[in-house]
């Protein structure tokens, strides 16, 4: 098989299906493939697991009938994975685990499937599946769970969450994104394992993970709440815990940690954007003050916020863009219709390309609130749509750093930012024409600017 040819599931598991018997193998679909296939939902990789050891081999196997690279080979987690067009495989021999109280690394032996089964997250991910597509509930409560949409460990909770602590973030993941309920005995589990969601069992890297995919996911508000819950959220974002039970007075309608629930509840599914909801007050808890106020908690929450993404080892671009939103995320809030253009300009500049992300923050702060005039985004929206499309444009000064050293005769320096910037503030401004010229007249005219 070509490896430019898309590969349907149907043609995988016929190649798994001639592998396996080639090798004289058991093997079968397991976990996340088996369980979106009987929720109708997209999943393009597959886990196979292959009893009696063999992985390695039938992994090899597969990759030359479907005429792909060798297989990659994780020794860390005993997998094997083979890439095909719009496909990640990957392969694993049935085992059984037990962990020493303080890493995540196994002590492995080889197990049979029922074995293997019984180690995994959870029941509805315990179902496997045949190479000819029939589904076994080889534990016979993974269909049954299914249908209830019910999470449920296959083993005592704690015995499953303390083998692996990222299950705890892995069961708030998929009740959001599946809209699964947790079954009676995992939140009380997860209170007594939290303080296992640690380095070195488990890593930064691992949760961060898990965090984004419960915050695009449809219920992230739901997530935030089912990690406080459980005891997590005082572990993976201890500035938003911080904020529970945190008074507000005006027009908010709950108190810092609650509001904040609301404005990640208004967001769309942009990373960025609900990153900067979860922390956009996380700086209120330091700067309130007996009358009621939060004063600079945009500063303080825009440092936090850095801090902590770089703490959850977020890349620097999404630490820096999370952490500008924050620090003006009050600008579109504070509007009114008597700002000048100028201003109106000035919040262009500012939030540059980050502005359509500001102003769905602010939509979603102001509707967390009573706030009776959220309308007047609205209008805000309007005059930065002009200001953008002015032609010619007055969000920047219409001459450069040449210009105004050839003009004042002074070498390059902070004073030749400095007057650009003085001009671009009167361009902005509607004091000087937006056009070289203009601003070259202004500059030779006024020696004291």
């Amino acid at each position: 098989m070509g490896k430019s040819q898309p590969i349907t599931d149907e043609q995988i598991l016929a190649l798994l299906k001639r592998a396996s018997a080639e090798l004289g193998c058991e093997a079968w679909v397991v976990a996340g493939y088996v369980r979106d296939k009987l929720l109708r939902r997209p999943h393009a990789d597959l886990d196979v697991v292959v009893e009696k050891g063999g992985a390695l081999k039938l992994a090899e196997r597969f990759a030359q009938l479907a005429g792909a690279g060798p297989p990659v080979i994780f020794e860390r987690f005993g997998t094997a994975q083979v890439t095909v067009p719009g496909h990640g495989v990957e392969f694993v021999s049935a085992r059984a685990e037990s962990y020493s109280p303080d890493s995540r690394k196994p002590d492995v032996r080889p197990a049979t499937l029922d074995e293997d089964l019984r180690r995994r997250d959870f029941t509805v991910n315990a179902l496997v599946m045949d190479f000819d597509g029939n589904i076994h509930d080889r534990l016979g409560t993974g269909i049954a769970d299914l249908e209830a949409r019910v999470l449920r460990t296959p083993a005592d909770p704690a015995v499953t969450f303390n083998d692996d602590p990222l299950r705890m973030l892995r069961a708030v993941r998929f009740t959001a994104q599946l809209g699964f309920e947790l079954a009676p005995d995992i939140l009380p589990a997860m209170r007594t394992l939290a303080p296992r969601l640690h380095p070195p069992v488990v890593s930064v890297e691992r949760v961060a993970d898990e965090l984004r995919k419960m915050l695009v996911s449809q219920q992230p508000a739901a997530a935030l709440e089912l990690l406080d819950q459980g005891g997590l959220l005082a572990v993976v974002l201890p500035e938003v815990h911080a904020c529970k039970g945190v008074k507000q007075s005006g027009y908010h309608t709950h108190d810092v940690y609650g509001h904040t629930l609301l404005a990640v509840a208004g967001t769309p599914p942009d990373l960025i954007v609900r990153l900067a909801a979860v922390f956009h007050d996380v700086g209120k808890p330091s700067t309130a003050a007996p009358d009621g106020s939060f004063k600079g908690h945009d500063d303080v929450g825009a440092t936090m916020t850095a801090a902590a993404l770089e703490r959850l080892r977020f890349s620097q671009e999404d630490t820096e863009a999370v952490a500008a939103l924050v620090r003006l995320h009050l600008r579109p809030v504070y509007y009114d219709s008597k700002w000048s253009d100028g201003a109106v300009r000035r919040l262009a500049v500012d939030d540059g390309d980050q502005l359509d992300r500001l102003m769905t923050l602010a939509r979603a702060d102001l509707a967390a609130s009573s706030y009776p005039d959220q309308a007047k985004l609205d209008e805000l929206q309007s005059r930065l749509d002009g200001v953008l499309t002015e032609t010619p444009t007055r969000l920047s000064s219409p001459i450069d750093g040449e210009d105004i050293m050839r003009i004042r005769r002074i070498a390059a320096g902070p004073e030749v930012g400095r007057l650009k910037k003085a001009l671009t503030e009167l361009v902005m401004d509607g004091k000087i024409e937006p056009s070289r010229d203009a601003a070259l007249e202004y500059l030779e005219s006024h020696p004291n600017l």
